[in-house]
């Protein structure tokens, strides 16, 4: 058993250097005006959080997605999930009166592992189209959407070591233009020789470059103001290709209490995305004879002019004849944006 963790934590290690040498040697290369590259890449809806209950945890859920969540988190955590599978909607408030929505499911394959699937959508209300010729509306109508389709696969390579894989569809809409990509996600879970402590890891959105384009990029032009020229020249407006948020997550988890009734979570993560600084989320859980959760935790710690901060949650899980239904809320400080609200729902079969 001492040769399997040694020979697991020296696995987990090289992955984590690889991962980082494999996933950011982009950012390194490319000449840009940021060192931090704030708003260089696409796609940004895939950053917001999935599911209320990491969400009051502050976003530290690496090594602690062993539920239906782990298809944003870790995929890895699938292949923990108890009993049949689990399925979960997802409903937020989030800034700007949009909307984000994440549904999911999993199915528990026995040895062979765990699938799951998701879709994960982010709206924007309509609004009329001014321009500055008609700024009290041209009569149109525009809107935004965002969608990614994930599916997933999970596998315990040991009775301690896990490991996911991800592949996912994305696309952004604006008005009539639009923008496609693919990318996947990798995890690993590992239960630490040392009582209650899991560590987990994941590279989250690693994939192809985003362009937008579509009818609203075509022009008609006039390329020479001379008498005779041509007026009128069909024309396109040509728009730059983006990275997606790539992002490396490296999560601590720590059950500091288990008993018949009082449970306490501890949990940490490190972020180093592709367009930003490295920061860390915190948080924690305690549970009343496992069914009544309270959390707490804060988002981005030592990440400079970010608006994130304190979260707070609450969660409640009924038992019925070995189906647990599970409702939680979570509440998150965005500064002068004001604050969002999480709601999830989840059935585990």
């Amino acid at each position: 058993m001492k040769k399997n963790s040694i020979l697991i934590s020296g696995i987990f290690l090289l992955w984590l250097i690889g991962s980082v040498q494999v996933g950011y040697p982009q950012t390194q290369s490319q000449e840009v005006s940021s060192i931090n590259r704030v708003g260089t890449t696409a796609a940004q809806f895939l950053k917001i959080a999935a599911g209320a209950r990491p969400i009051g945890m502050g976003g530290a859920y690496t090594a602690l997605a062993t539920d239906v969540l782990a298809v944003y988190w870790n995929p890895a955590g699938l292949s923990r999930i108890v009993g049949n599978g689990e399925a979960i909607f997802n409903h937020a408030e989030w800034l700007a009166e949009t909307d984000y929505d994440v549904a999911a499911f999993s199915m528990n394959l026995g040895n062979a592992g765990a699938v799951a699937a998701n879709v994960i959508s982010f709206r924007t209300p309509e609004e009329l189209v001014r321009t500055i010729d008609a700024p009290e509306g041209t009569g149109q109508r525009w809107d935004a959407n965002m969608i990614a389709l994930g599916v997933s696969y999970a596998i315990n390579l040991t009775d301690r070591f896990s490991i996911g894989l991800s592949g996912k569809f994305i696309q952004e809409r604006i008005f009539n233009v639009s923008a496609r990509g693919g990318a996947m996600d990798l995890g690993i879970l590992y239960n630490t020789p040392v009582k209650n402590l899991v560590l987990g890891a994941a590279v989250t959105n690693f994939g192809s470059k985003m362009r937008l384009d579509g009818r609203d990029l075509y022009i008609n032009v006039a390329p020479l103001n001379e008498s005779g020229a041509v007026q009128e020249v069909p024309a396109k407006y040509r728009t730059e290709s983006y990275d997606l948020p790539l992002n490396m997550r490296f999560g601590l988890a720590w059950r500091a209490l288990n008993t018949e009734n009082i449970q306490l979570l501890l949990a940490a993560d490190g972020n180093q995305p592709n367009d930003n600084s490295e920061y860390i989320n915190s948080g924690l859980e305690l549970g009343v004879r496992n069914t009544i959760f309270l959390r707490a935790g804060y988002k981005s710690l030592f990440l400079d002019n970010s608006e994130e901060g304190l979260t707070f949650g609450a969660g409640l899980k009924y038992n019925v004849v070995g189906t647990y239904l599970k409702f939680d809320f979570g509440w998150a400080d965005f500064g002068r944006l004001t604050n969002v609200k999480f709601v999830s729902f989840s059935v585990r079969y």
